[in-house]
């Protein structure tokens, strides 16, 4: 995946001057360490110990689809998985990171192809501004991998931590619920098909 909805534009990487970041130069509490994003590694040489994950991510890799909002963890859209967790990555360290699997948002899909998320949250409008919708992806994949069969209160709950001003919830729980259905229903399909060829192998 290229962007964080893949329904909004990609956004520029924040600069690497942000006033909550300090001058690398006079920082000496620098570190060398290796990342494994979306499947590929990544060294880090001389960065400062106390970036966040959300920071290298966006400033060092140019991942810009896990966005800077709160820098709290309130909002949810900085949301990762890390060694299939759903955390925000602006409370992770990032030199903690090392030896861990982290999947942002960019690496959901099959290379350039939609993930059904995404298409559901096209086709149903559940994308507005779009700067909430990385973080609200990866956590409905994160929910649909968890729980395939969530009732309506616990995909509420689910993405009770994803702040949007714009959509209500409304179209997003739609989006959801369409992939939800969706996935029921072609592994109802598929199940009468794995049978039958159970069945032939047991008589050959």
């Amino acid at each position: 995946m290229t962007t964080a909805g893949r329904a909004d534009q990609p956004d520029q990487p924040d600069q690497p001057d942000q006033p909550d970041q300090p001058d690398q130069a006079d920082q000496p509490d620098q570190c060398s360490y290796t990342l494994s994003v979306n499947g590929q590694e990544h060294e880090l040489r001389g960065a400062w110990m106390g970036e966040s994950l959300l920071y290298v991510l966006r400033n060092r890799l140019g991942l810009p689809g896990a966005k800077n909002a709160c820098e709290q963890g309130e909002c949810g859209s900085c949301s990762v998985l890390v060694d299939g967790e759903l955390v925000c990555s602006c409370l992770v360290l990032a030199a903690t990171a090392g030896g861990r699997e982290i999947v942002t948002v960019e690496g959901l899909g099959a290379g350039e192809r939609f993930t059904d998320v995404q298409v559901a949250f096209t086709e149903t409008g559940a994308v507005q501004c779009g700067f909430c919708t990385p973080g609200l992806i990866v956590t409905v994949h994160d929910l649909l991998e968890r729980n395939p069969r969530p009732s309506e209160l616990e995909i509420r709950e689910a993405i009770s931590g994803n702040l949007c001003r714009c959509t209500g919830y409304g179209r997003i729980l739609e989006a959801v619920e369409t992939v939800r259905d969706a996935r029921l229903a072609a592994a109802s399909r598929a199940a009468p098909v794995a049978a039958g060829a159970t069945r032939q192998e047991g008589a050959g």
